[in-house]
C-alpha cells in the first residue's frame, strides 16, 4: 500500500465529488480553509474514540442522529437547540432501555453535502446539476446557482463554527443538568402515549436525583449531573474541504480530521478503490462505513483491512441500511464474516436509507413502522448471530416537520405537504424520535440487551 498523504486520495477513483469550473478559485479556499483554527480537537476525538471502545466492548450505546442535510437558509439556535434537546430526551430514554450510557454523536456542524443517484436533473426541459448540498451549490433551480462555488465552503465552515460553539454551550453551560429534564419537553411532546411515559421517566430521574441530593451528591458538586458529552459528526464526502481541515496534532503528531469528530463513508463511495477511503485510512478519527444490499462480506474485510489494520477497538462503526424487507437477508452474511475473521467493530443500525418511499402524491417520505421493523429485525438477527446491535443512526430533527409518515402522530400522506421542509430526505420529527427511542429501548429490554 503507498503511503499516505492528506492529498494522496488524489490518485484514486473519485466519486461524487462537484466539478468545480474554476480550479484557482477552489485552490484559494482550499488554501485560506487550511489556515482557519479546527473546528474539532484532537483531545476530543481521542475522548469519543474511548467512549466508542466502550460501546464495542458491550458497556455502552451510540445514539447518532440529526439532518439529512443542513441547510445553510434553515440555520438558527432554536433548530441547532431544539435537535440537540431531542437527542437528549432520546438518550435519557435509551440509557433506561439498556442500562448502560449512551454516546451522544449528532449529525450536525459539518453535514452540509449530499451524493446524488444522477449528476444532474432536468425540469420542463432544462437539465441543470443536481443539488448536492448548501456547501457544493443552491437548491433552488437556477443555472447560477447550481454551478459549484467553493466559496460554500467558507460558509460552511462558518456556520459549523458558530454550531459547535453553541452546543458546546449547551453541553457544558447547565442546560443539560438532568435537574432540568422535565422542562425539556417541548408543547408537541406532551400529549399522547409516549408523552405520559417520558414524563413517568422523567419522574423516576427526579426522585433518583432528590434521593442522591439528600446524600449530599447535585449538579453543584458533581459535573456529570449537570454536563454531557456530545460530539459531532458526518459524511466526509466532499473531500478538498475535508482536506483542508485535517491537521497534525501537535501533543501526539497523529492527524485528525478536524472538521469533525467523527466522519463516515458512504454507501456509494466505500468500495475498495476509492479515494473516500484513502482519505480516511489516514486519519485517527473514528469512521463509519455505511453497509448496504451492495456490501458482499469478502469486500468489507477488505475495508477493514485498510480502514483499521491494527483492529483497533473503537475505531470502526458499521451503519447498516437494508430497508425492513432485505435485512434478513443480508446483514447475518456480514455478521458472521466479521466474526469469523475476528474483527472488532460497532454495528449501528441506520433504518432511515433503506425504507424511503415514494407516497402516493409523489413526495418521498418513510413510513414509521418500516423504520420500526427494520430496528426489530437487526436487534432480533444480532441475538441470534451471537452479536449485538450497539447503535441507532437517525435523520431527525427537533423541528415538529411532516416527512415520514405514520408514529403517534398519525401522520397521513395528505399531511406531508403541510411542514415538508428537508432539503433532501425526510427526517422523523420531534415526536416521532422520542417514540421510537422508547420502542427501540423496550426491544432492548425484551432482548436481554
Amino acid at each position: 500500500m503507498t503511503q499516505w498523504q492528506t492529498d494522496s486520495w488524489k490518485n484514486f477513483t473519485i466519486k461524487h465529488l462537484p466539478d468545480y469550473p474554476d480550479q484557482k478559485h477552489l485552490d484559494e479556499v482550499e488554501k485560506t480553509l487550511n489556515n482557519f483554527p479546527p473546528l474539532v480537537f484532537a483531545g476530543e476525538v481521542r475522548s469519543l474514540k474511548r467512549a466508542l471502545a466502550d460501546v464495542t466492548e458491550g458497556n455502552g450505546f451510540l445514539l447518532q442522529g440529526g439532518d439529512c442535510a443542513e441547510s445553510f437558509s434553515e440555520f438558527h439556535a432554536d433548530n441547532i437547540r431544539d435537535t440537540f434537546r431531542v437527542i437528549l430526551q432520546m438518550a435519557v430514554v435509551l440509557t433506561s432501555g439498556a442500562n448502560m450510557p449512551v454516546v451522544k454523536v449528532g449529525r450536525m456542524a459539518g453535514q452540509f453535502a449530499k451524493p446524488r443517484s444522477s449528476p444532474t436533473e432536468t425540469i420542463d426541459g432544462v437539465e441543470l446539476p443536481s443539488y448536492t448540498g448548501d456547501i457544493i451549490n443552491d437548491i433552488n433551480f437556477d443555472p447560477d446557482k447550481r454551478q459549484p462555488n467553493p466559496d460554500r465552503m467558507l460558509k460552511a465552515y462558518s456556520q459549523a463554527a458558530s454550531t459547535l460553539n453553541l452546543l458546546r454551550a449547551f453541553a457544558d453551560g447547565g442546560y443539560a443538568d438532568l435537574r432540568h429534564v422535565q422542562s425539556w419537553n417541548m408543547g408537541f411532546v406532551k400529549s399522547g402515549p409516549q408523552g405520559e411515559r417520558y414524563r413517568h421517566l422523567a419522574d423516576q430521574i427526579q426522585e433518583s436525583l432528590n434521593f442522591m441530593e439528600a446524600l449530599g451528591i447535585h449538579s453543584t458538586n458533581t459535573p456529570q449531573l449537570r454536563r454531557v458529552k456530545y460530539f459531532t459528526s458526518h459524511e466526509a464526502l466532499l473531500l478538498p474541504y475535508e482536506e483542508a481541515l485535517t491537521r497534525i496534532d501537535s501533543t501526539s503528531g497523529n492527524i485528525y480530521n478536524t472538521s469533525a469528530h467523527f466522519v463516515w463513508i458512504g454507501d456509494r463511495t466505500r468500495f475498495l478503490d476509492s479515494a473516500h477511503v484513502e482519505f480516511c485510512r489516514g486519519i485517527k478519527n473514528p469512521i463509519g462505513i455505511k453497509c448496504g444490499p451492495t456490501m458482499k462480506p469478502d469486500e468489507l474485510i477488505e475495508l477493514l483491512d485498510i480502514l483499521n489494520p491494527g483492529d483497533e477497538t473503537g475505531r470502526i462503526t458499521l451503519i447498516t441500511r437494508f430497508g425492513n424487507d432485505k435485512i434478513g437477508s443480508y446483514l447475518p452474511n456480514l455478521i458472521r464474516k466479521v466474526q469469523e475473521e475476528g474483527r472488532t467493530v460497532i454495528w449501528s443500525s441506520d433504518p432511515m436509507h433503506g425504507n424511503t418511499i415514494k407516497s402516493g402524491n409523489g413526495i418521498k417520505t418513510r413510513p414509521f413502522d418500516r423504520i420500526l421493523d427494520e430496528v426489530k429485525k437487526n436487534i432480533e438477527i444480532h441475538k441470534s448471530e451471537g452479536s449485538r446491535m450497539g447503535g441507532i443512526h437517525l435523520e431527525m430533527t427537533g423541528q415538529n416537520v411532516t416527512e415520514c409518515t405514520g408514529g403517534s402522530d398519525d401522520v397521513t400522506e395528505a399531511d406531508l405537504t403541510d411542514r415538508y421542509r428537508t432539503h433532501c430526505d425526510p427526517r422523523l420529527n420531534a415526536n416521532q424520535a422520542i417514540e421510537l427511542a422508547f420502542l427501540i429501548a423496550d426491544e432492548l429490554k425484551q432482548n436481554g440487551h
